[in-house]
């Protein structure tokens, strides 16, 4: 019998052939295995306080996990159901990282550094940042985070602030143009007014020197007297008249005006809670910080703030937070808490309008799952985190243990500084144009009241340009007549040399006869 004779392309077939068999059996009803199909060991911190992100519950005998439940939980959940509905089988058993009496047994990082020892994977509200990446991979985030500074809306009152209110709504250079334009309204209407408060008085009865000296300073409240008390001085020229109509109109104006400066300086000293800020942290020694006990956050505060370790205390739970706070630093407790913004985000939500988020934030890289260095399961997870954060299921989530959306955006509204305040004062440039006008205005109507005072000069002018036209008209009749005379002269000279010229010619002629 003949051996059956098989080419290179059959041997090729065959073993592609057997490959993908051996696939198939590896694999149940098409499902790929991650990390060989085992079952991922996935470690949770335990902490008392924040427990809508991790709240785990142990079994007090055993000290096994009995429930896990939270944000982070139920985002990890999602993931790993979207892994499974692309065709990977993934299998997953929370351990609790806990103490033989069934608190924590260590910092975040001492939780992180067990990886791969003791755990595959850790899950929970773990902060991305640069020192845990040399001994873990992080994946994607799932939740933004930043850190930024609590603290408490005091209610005291600045007194030195509050007593010179009604100076605020104008700034000093614009009070500085109000009482200059005042001076220039009152000595133009003096100086308009000047010869009939002296017809009046009579040429042969001077005022006292009293009064006297009292109508060379009127000029100072001469324009509020007469828009207050017309009948006390009265104006008698209708420029006069004129000016203080538009002194009377620009008063109107910035009296609106500084009504209107004033009630929405008050209104939102009102709004705008008074508390510390990061620069008053800063320059007084004399304010202790918190911070979340068994954070990072510790060490940005000594590191990058350079703050002194004696002012720092840590804190685990919301109550302990809201005492610290309402303690203040005289009374043992503190006058900020420095923590990353979820955290804060839920204490507001629980503790009420009496508390802000203030201060600048210090960027993160947000909260994310951790695996081994170099495993090759971060970057399925990490797509995973992209295609659940973008689906209406983290909507959801988010929804379910912070509020809505909406609640947020109150939060950030309510953000601000009391250190930094910008001032609403009104300028001089606001009522530029206006004092142009005004001012404009008024030297006219002075101009037109005043004609005596230039109609002199102009008359004076006149006169010396018809005495120049008079002697200019009498130099060029002098030239003209001269040069008539001339040309009589020149015509007679002419006539007496033609009548020389014929008596010669006859003399000559009766020469020749001879």
């Amino acid at each position: 019998m003949a051996k059956p004779k098989f080419s290179y392309y059959d041997y090729v077939c065959l073993i592609s052939f057997i490959v993908w068999f051996i696939a198939q059996l590896g694999t149940c009803d098409g499902v790929v295995p991650l990390l060989g199909g085992k079952k991922l060991i996935i470690g949770v911190p335990k902490k008392p306080g924040f427990t809508q992100f991790v709240d785990v519950q142990v079994n007090p005998s055993d000290k096994q996990l009995v429930k896990v439940t939270g944000f982070s939980i139920e985002v990890f959940n999602a993931t790993t159901t979207h892994l499974q509905n692309i065709g990977f089988n993934v299998s997953v058993e929370f351990r609790a990282f806990v103490n033989d009496i069934g608190g924590s047994a260590g910092t975040y990082d001492t939780l992180l550094q067990n990886i791969p020892g003791q755990y595959d994977a850790v899950v929970g509200d773990v902060t991305i940042v640069a020192n845990r990446s040399n001994y873990v991979d992080l994946t994607l985030p799932y939740a933004e985070s930043g850190v930024k500074m609590l603290v408490k809306v005091r209610q005291e009152q600045n007194w030195n602030k509050h007593m010179w209110n009604f100076v605020r709504p104008f700034s000093w250079d614009l009070w500085l143009s109000i009482v200059m334009f005042s001076i220039f309204i009152g000595c133009t209407l003096r100086f308009m007014e000047r010869h009939v408060h002296n017809e009046n008085a009579g040429p042969g009865n001077p005022p006292p020197p009293r009064e006297q000296l009292n109508k060379a300073v009127s000029f100072l409240w001469l324009p509020l007297t007469q828009a207050v008390l017309p009948e006390r001085e009265s104006l008698v020229k209708n420029c006069s008249r004129f000016v203080l109509v538009l002194w009377l109109i620009l008063a109107g104006i910035l009296m609106q005006s500084y009504t209107a400066s004033l009630s929405s300086i008050l209104t939102v000293d009102q709004l705008q809670p008074d508390y510390i800020g990061l620069n008053d942290v800063m320059r007084d020694p004399q304010i202790n910080v918190g911070y979340q006990r068994d954070s990072f956050v510790r060490d940005l505060l000594v590191d990058r703030l350079k703050l002194d370790e004696s002012r720092l205390k840590s804190f685990r739970t919301i109550e302990e937070y809201k005492d610290a706070l309402d303690k203040g630093s005289r009374n043992g407790g503190v006058d900020a808490i420095f923590d990353e913004a979820p955290y804060i985000k839920v204490f507001l939500k629980e503790c009420g309008p009496s508390y802000a988020m203030s201060g600048l934030s210090y960027h993160t890289g947000g909260f994310g799952f951790a695996f081994p260095k170099n495993s090759s399961i971060t970057s399925y997870f990490s797509r995973a985190i992209l295609n659940v954060t973008e689906s209406d299921a983290m909507e959801q989530i988010e929804r379910k243990y912070f509020g809505s959306r909406d609640d947020d955006e109150v939060v950030e509204q309510n953000k601000g500084s009391s250190s930094e305040n910008t001032s609403t004062s009104l300028t001089t440039y606001s009522f530029g144009g206006l004092f142009i006008v005004i001012g404009g205005l008024t030297f006219l109507a002075l101009v037109v009241s005043e004609s005596g005072i230039w109609r002199k000069p102009m008359m004076l002018a006149k006169t010396y340009s018809k005495t120049l036209v008079v002697r200019y008209s009498k130099k060029a009749s002098q030239l003209r007549k001269g040069s008539t005379i001339t040309r009589d002269f020149n015509s007679s000279m002419n006539k007496d040399n033609k009548s020389n010229n014929q008596q010669t010619i006859e003399v000559y002629d009766v020469e020749d006869v001879h």
